[in-house]
């Protein structure tokens, strides 16, 4: 039991008025926080901004449909006679090669990244992290060239195909470009699980599989979703890499082994060449809208996901 004296002493410690530079430091990066906290919302929101505003022109035009914009597969912008801006087949092949390359990278990274934190030694583990760390640090011009110049060679020969620059292709590069991103989230997601859950679960003499089936990945679930979901927006916004493995044909695929255009690789190619102030350099920044709005939905319905998991 403390003395009265000593007791005394405490509250004084306690009441003493800390010094005036003190608690202005103290504010001052709780204001800091603050504001870096909020300034993501305002620069996505002021990225929105400026190419809503630079694509409102076009919406406003006589001739222009949205309609026929999202849902015609004719992209005429520099016809002379009857302009078309239909965007349905770019967006096909945006989902298309999307979803090729989640369908790769998803299984590889998680797979990585389950071994990476469960499986392998210390030293394997640091070995493995550079190997992936240098394929994150690729430039997506340099992927772009293996796309074109081994992977179509190496597709025309083993399917078969007209040309090796397709969707197939597409999947493939942004796989590779994906992993990496999926790959280092996941890990972190499966270190942040506590010990504790690992101590029980050994106790309880489960496998090393069940430890990590039944324990590890539903106590990650979060942020493993969060891994996929950065591998997709890598997927939706790569530009380069998709622009010189696929082909940029405009036409819905039927095939793996169709070329096609994503939105993204339309814009980089067209957006220097259209006049400023055009319908044609409008549509192109209403197709960065239909991106942001694409990446929006991505992460609300994962969002909702997330919610609908937490409630059970």
């Amino acid at each position: 039991m403390t003395p009265p004296g000593d007791q005394t002493a405490v509250l004084i410690v306690r009441n003493a008025r800390r010094p005036a530079w003190v608690e202005a430091g103290e504010r001052l990066v709780e204001a800091l926080v603050y504001v870096c906290g909020i300034s993501a919302i305002v620069f996505v929101l002021g990225i929105f901004v400026f190419v809503l505003k630079e694509a409102l022109p076009v919406l406003r035009s006589e001739p222009f449909n949205l309609t026929g914009f999202l849902f015609s597969t004719e992209w005429y912008p520099t016809s002379e006679t009857n302009k078309r801006y239909g965007v349905l087949a770019m967006l096909a092949g945006t989902m298309s090669v999307t979803v090729l390359a989640m369908v790769i990278a998803v299984p590889f990274g998680l797979g990585a990244a389950i071994y990476l934190s469960e499986f392998c030694t210390q030293r394997t583990r640091e070995t493995l992290k550079i190997v992936i760390e240098f394929l994150a640090a690729v430039p997506s011009v340099v992927w772009g060239f293996i796309g074109l110049t081994v992977m179509s060679k190496l597709i025309v020969q083993f399917t078969g195909a007209p040309v090796g620059v397709n969707v197939l292709n597409g999947g493939i590069v942004l796989a590779l470009m994906s992993v990496p991103i999926i790959v280092s989230i996941g890990e972190d997601a499966l270190k942040a699980v506590p010990d504790s859950y690992r101590e029980a679960a050994i106790a309880l003499g489960v496998t090393r599989w069940q430890l990590v089936w039944r324990v590890l990945l539903p106590a990650a679930k979060n942020g493993l979703l969060a891994a996929v979901l950065l591998g997709v927006g890598r997927g939706v916004g790569e530009t380069m890499a998709v622009l010189m493995a696929t082909g940029h044909a405009v036409h819905i695929p039927h095939s793996v082994l169709d070329s096609v255009r994503t939105l993204t690789a339309n814009i980089a190619a067209e957006l220097g060449e259209a006049p400023a102030a055009s319908d044609h350099y409008g549509v192109l920044f209403l197709t960065g809208v239909l991106l942001f709005t694409l990446t929006f939905g991505v992460n609300l319905v994962a969002d909702t996901i997330v919610r609908g998991i937490r409630r059970r």
